[in-house]
């Protein structure tokens, strides 16, 4: 028995040793993760995509307006359950997003605090119509980068467990 215990010891020890120290410190997430938004605590699926820079959000009603001088966006988004939630942001600005197969697309961006697992980040979303899609976020490399590994053979995996903040600005 303990010279098993040893050999286990070893080889955990030595696949340790075999990871970069700055791996150890990420959270490992399967592809497809359930997310909190903040301000609102809107929960959702979102799909973990190294393809994107920038993560998306399933976004309706999507109305720019002034609010002290600055501009803003009005957006309306499906929670989990499908309840409609109304939400407004500071405009960031306007990206033109290059799609595979269709034309250049101008969409707001935002920031949003979202949270996946015990990881929570101010992070930069596009809004866009995803309802052609099968999950309404997608979560890029911005908000990935230095924070989580990607283990493409799970899903949902991490309950997103961040302290929930005021809906106002």
């Amino acid at each position: 028995m303990k010279l098993w215990s040893s050999i286990l010891a070893a080889v955990l020890g030595a696949l340790m040793g075999a990871l970069p120290a700055a791996a150890l410190d990420k959270k490992i997430v399967g592809w497809v993760e359930r997310v909190v938004l903040q301000p609102g605590n809107v929960q959702l699926q979102a799909k973990l995509d190294t393809g994107a820079e920038y993560s998306s959000l399933d976004a309706t009603q999507i109305t720019k307006f002034n609010r002290d001088g600055r501009e803003w966006v009005r957006f309306a988004v499906n929670d989990r359950h499908g309840k409609k939630i109304l939400m407004e942001r500071p405009l960031l600005r306007q990206a033109t997003i290059k799609r595979h197969f269709a034309q250049s697309q101008t969409r707001p961006v935002i920031s949003l605090k979202v949270c996946l697992g015990g990881v929570s980040a101010d992070t930069e979303v596009n809004l866009v119509d995803r309802s052609g899609f099968v999950y309404p976020m997608l979560i890029g490399r911005k908000f990935m980068g230095g924070r989580l590994i990607i283990d493409p053979a799970q899903q949902l995996t991490a309950e997103p467990h961040c302290p929930e903040q005021p809906a106002s600005e």
